[in-house]
């Protein structure tokens, strides 16, 4: 806390002379410090800051002493700076409502230097508060009013200028005031029987004091200020009429209702009957009237202070006789079944001799009998659920009419329950329970033109309309609706529901990209609608909010270069994937955008990546799209490629060799670039390398027979070669313009197939081939081409197989001479040369 500077003076303080410091060392002095300024004034403290001497501007070094006195006294204290070059001082220990004087020395290793001009600065005057009113007291004076007292508070300097009086409705959040004069004062306009709370708060001249502590009074009660809702009557028989209605609207009871005052009278006279009912219940049998007379009712809430208003009149009339009890009832007049997968709704009327007593109504049913099990319900019920059914069965379901003297004559029907797999129908009109009584006396109807507006990926608006409002469709009476919702993914999802009291509701909290259906119904006091039609939406999509699931790398078996990355959609997909990006590094922690980039388009799950460095640890990370953008990056995922090439791979210059000995086709490796071009590649054209091998052939053949035949065959494969060239230029420089993004082009490799292609070819045709060929990792399925004679119409039937792989160019799938010996040549296919575009 802040304390008075002490009545004797520390040993710090010394008279107003500039000799209070002798010099250390001669040199140059000090320039004064300049622009001294008071930054903070408070009550019993001062913050000075200040500029650094003229004569050494950097102050670096300097270190400062702040000499002070209150005005008029010629005795100084002296404060120093902490640390060199700091260029301001909290002064503290002031006296509050004084004047102090303050000058500055700055000292460096030679001395101190010259004062600065001195700065007069004035403490703040100390404040106090008034403290809490005390006691403070509230009483309700009236149902609307309540007055509040309390004293002038004990602390505080200064005269109270006034006070201000808060007072909240307990429950509420907004605090209202009004500023008194006095002591006392009383507040209009409350709410009937309605807890306030109050508090008050005194004003100085310095501003606001303590608040007191709130005091809670309730205002007194009333009479109710409504009237009971809902007033419904349903005639028993020919003396009895039975009444139900729903207490008045929540906020106009005005205390608490103790009981309800019935008044009814005949129609016909005006003479008035009345009973009161104790306690909160909302029903009466009044008996005792007349047979076939109308009478109308109205009933009123009660409280301590009296009678509330009444509903308008409602009118019965009672039977002119009552229902006959001395025997059965008779068959119902109808009975209707509809079978579902595992359950079976019944539904029927009653029977049409409506002068014989119904209490109820007995359902039977089982699979070949209806005596399996039985179920019985209010005579109000008209139709019923059965439940727990098996799928694919035959029930046989019968139904009588009961009262107190047995069961009347049954009525029997028989339905097959649906076959599990039978989805293709919803049965919105029983889907909530098993037990759904027809409202009484008479139902509502239910909302119509229910629609459902989609307004982003997680809400959708419904609205609707009801044809018992009238045109206006303005809400007048104390109805509400029940919006229930579900999707059927997965399909055992149960309902959602929710009330409104407008013909609009917004459901939120939806996921994204998913169908709801939505239906409607209305509810006034005991009386209800039967659901709506229903109304479906697709909420919007929205970006993968989760990333691929289990991503796996493998090494493709034979091709150690070649890895197979595996992984599974997204749990939060949030809309239809329309592609993933793979990326990989051999740095897992390079920036995203130093990493490689392999597209892959449509839903795949699963893709190669080729030219891979061997022995190499690569980390993996993968990211789903759809429409709405990018979803986040899976965790990376480490794979490190195998140490050396696979045992059957052969070295380049055993390539010539192999080719025709029925061997696996060689996978020429990292160092072979196939020619995108022709002769300006290093190992020339496929033509010339045809020729090479041709020249074999005719050095190992011995007959001018073998070497005419060579020869046509070599002119031949030559033309068909020279046009496959044209087509195969187009499909690597098709791979070579694909979005595979490794780094640069010298990286990326076309198919290697050409080559291969051209051994095949030249497979000797006196050799039989191999009888277990080696197949590719996409084997070509095997049609009645594969063993087809070659005729006119290869070109077309190689198109068909071509188009089959989407894309990726098999060349001529077998060459002529292998087609002809009705043999399908062992070929490379580089399936996964490109994604698909």
């Amino acid at each position: 806390q802040d304390v008075a500077i002490p009545t004797l003076p520390p040993t710090s303080l010394t008279s107003a002379t500039n000799d209070h410091l002798a010099p250390a060392t001669t040199g140059p002095l000090p320039s004064a410090p300049r622009d001294i300024v008071a930054t903070l004034v408070s009550t019993r403290f001062i913050r000075l800051t200040w500029r650094t001497p003229a004569s050494d501007p950097q102050g670096d070094n300097l270190t400062y002493s702040i000499f002070y006195t209150k005005e008029g006294i010629n005795r100084e204290r002296v404060e120093n700076t902490s640390r060199a070059g700091e260029t301001q001082v909290m002064i503290q220990n002031l006296m509050p409502e004084t004047v102090y004087v303050f000058r500055v020395v700055a000292q460096n290793k030679h001395g101190p230097g010259e004062s600065s001009v001195p700065l007069k600065v004035a403490t703040q005057p100390e404040v106090q508060l008034p403290g809490p009113a005390p006691n403070i007291r509230a009483y309700a004076t009236s149902p609307t009013s309540v007055t509040v007292t309390w004293e002038t508070p004990l602390s505080g300097n200064g005269e109270i200028q006034n006070y201000k009086l808060y007072y909240v409705e307990k429950g509420q959040d907004t605090e209202q005031d009004v500023d008194v004069g006095g002591l006392s004062h009383t507040i209009n306009g409350l709410k009937k029987y309605t807890e306030y709370s109050f508090r008050v708060v005194a004003y100085n001249k310095h501003g606001p004091g303590v608040s007191t502590h709130d005091v809670v009074v309730r205002t007194l009660s009333d009479v109710p200020s409504a009237p009971p809702q809902n007033l419904t009557l349903e005639v028993r028989n020919s003396k009895s009429i039975m009444l139900h209605w729903q207490p008045p609207p929540a906020g106009t009871h005005s205390g608490q209702i103790i009981g309800y005052k019935i008044r009814y009278r005949k129609v016909s006279r005006k003479s008035d009957v009345t009973e009161s009912i104790g306690g909160t219940q909302l029903f009466q049998l009044i008996e005792g009237l007349e047979r076939g007379t109308e009478y109308s009712f109205r009933v009123a809430a009660l409280t301590v202070n009296g009678t509330g208003p009444a509903t308008d009149w409602v009118s019965s009339e009672t039977f002119e006789s009552d229902l006959d009890e001395t025997r059965v009832p008779e068959v119902p007049s109808s009975l209707h079944v509809r079978p579902l997968v595992t359950s079976i709704v019944v539904s029927w009327t009653p029977p049409e001799n409506q002068n014989i007593m119904v209490r109820g109504y007995a359902i039977g049913y089982g699979i070949g009998s209806p005596h399996a099990q039985t179920i019985k319900v209010d005579y109000k019920q008209r139709y019923y659920t059965i439940e727990n059914l098996d799928p694919s069965s035959h029930y046989v379901i019968t139904l009588k009419a009961f009262n107190n003297v047995g069961e009347g004559i049954p009525l029997y029907e028989s339905a097959v329950t649906r076959p599990h797999s039978d989805t293709s129908e919803v049965d919105l009109f029983v889907i909530n329970a098993p037990y759904t009584p027809v409202p009484d006396p008479s139902p509502m109807m239910p909302p119509v033109g229910v629609q459902a507006s989609i307004l982003s990926h997680d809400t959708i608006r419904i609205t609707w309309a009801d044809n018992s409002l009238p045109k206006n469709q303005k809400i007048t009476d104390a109805r509400y609706y029940t919006v229930r919702w579900k999707t059927n993914i997965p399909a055992n999802t149960k309902y959602k529901t929710a009330n409104a009291t407008t013909l609009s509701y917004l459901v939120t909290g939806l996921k994204p990209n998913t169908l709801y259906e939505f239906s409607v119904m209305v509810t006034k006091g005991r009386r209800s609608s039967t659901w709506s039609m229903t109304a479906h939406g697709t909420t919007f999509e929205l970006v993968p909010t989760s990333p691929p699931k289990d991503v796996t790398v493998v090494s493709k078996e034979g091709k150690p270069r070649t890895i197979i990355v595996n992984w599974q959609p997204p749990s939060e997909a949030n809309g239809k994937i329309t592609g993933y990006i793979i990326y990989y590094s051999t740095d897992v922690n390079a920036e995203i955008h130093d990493w490689v980039i392999e597209p892959v388009v449509g839903n795949r799950l699963t893709h190669q990546i080729q030219e891979l460095t061997l022995d190499t640890p690569y980390y993996f990370k993968i990211q789903a799209r759809n429409s709405k953008g990018m979803g986040p990056m899976s965790e990376a995922v480490q794979f490190r490629t195998p140490k050396a090439e696979s045992s059957d791979k052969m070295p380049n210059d055993q390539a010539s060799g192999s080719a025709g000995k029925g061997s696996r086709p060689v996978d020429t490796g990292p160092e072979y670039k196939p020619p995108l071009g022709g002769s300006n590649s290093p190992h020339g054209s496929p033509t010339s390398a045809l020729d090479s091998n041709m020249l074999l052939v005719i050095i190992v053949s011995v007959g001018v027979i073998t070497i005419v035949i060579v020869v046509i065959v070599a002119v031949f494969c030559t033309r068909r070669t020279t046009s496959h060239q044209k087509k195969k230029r187009a499909a690597c420089k098709s791979v070579n313009g694909s979005h595979k993004y490794k780094g640069n082009s010298k990286d990326v490799k076309p198919p290697d197939l050409w080559i291969h292609h051209e051994r095949l070819e030249l497979k000797p045709i006196d050799k039989s081939p191999d009888p277990n060929p080696i197949m590719t990792d996409t084997p070509i399925p095997r049609n009645s081409q594969d063993i087809t004679p070659v005729d006119n119409s290869m070109d077309s039937n190689i198109h068909q197989r071509r188009n089959s792989y989407r894309g990726h160019e098999s060349e001529d799938s077998m060459s002529t001479l292998a087609g002809r010996r009705g043999m399908r040549p062992k070929m490379m296919m580089p399936f996964d040369s490109q994604p698909p575009q």
